[in-house]
């Protein structure tokens, strides 16, 4: 990934608490015909191998767990909120539009984890990651046949995390009066997605 050197993020707890806050991930894997993607949950194990682990599951019926390979690198992308700058909100006179965001990129080696046990593990874990904070909060609580059944239907996985790129766009570019007109343009737009952006700036700060 083209990451300047104004948007690079070395500092890993930053970069481990937007995995954690930005599970949702699009997994790419190469294939004989070319590149596999699905999109699905991810957890981070920030203390399990040298760099970090992440878990996940995929539906038996999803032919990608079929391609991961020991010697082969597969890649995670997080993407955390985004959205599109308009050259009014800037106080320079001479601008032009874009686009800030923030991703990151997680390189590892994958692993099919095929027994119950940890599949179930899994399963709880991204339940229990996704309910808190809600009431009432679903659990894991249906019959052992059912369970098992809902179990077979998929597959679990790790990646061992080989490494890291992460990128935070954000205007850093920018003189401080046009990061201030930007910020105030993305609060007061009425997206939904301009507001995110915002809020993540501003915890950045």
């Amino acid at each position: 990934m083209y990451i300047p050197t104004a948007n690079r993020v070395a500092d890993l707890a930053r970069v481990r608490s937007f995995l954690h806050a930005h599970g949702f991930a699009t997994l790419v894997t190469q294939t004989q015909a070319g590149p596999w993607a699905s999109h699905l949950p991810v957890l981070l194990d920030e203390h399990e191998g040298s760099s970090g682990v992440l878990r996940g599951h995929l539906a038996r019926a999803n032919e990608q767990w079929q391609h991961f390979r020991p010697d082969q690198e597969v890649l995670c992308l997080f993407q955390g909120p985004h959205a599109y700058i308009s050259p009014t909100w800037y106080a320079a006179p001479v601008a032009v539009p874009t686009w800030n965001y923030a991703t990151v990129h997680v390189y590892g080696i994958p692993e099919v984890r095929n027994d119950p046990g940890f599949v179930r593990q899994i399963v709880e874990d991204t339940t229990a990651r996704y309910e808190a904070g809600r009431t009432p909060q679903w659990r894991l609580n249906l019959p052992e046949a059912q369970v098992a059944a809902l179990l077979q239907a998929i597959v679990g996985f790790t990646i061992r995390i080989t490494r890291i790129e992460a990128k935070f766009k954000l205007g850093q570019n920018r003189s401080p009066e046009d990061q201030a007109g930007m910020l105030r343009g993305l609060s007061r737009s009425a997206a939904a997605g301009d507001r995110a952006l915002a809020e993540f700036i501003r915890g950045q700060e």
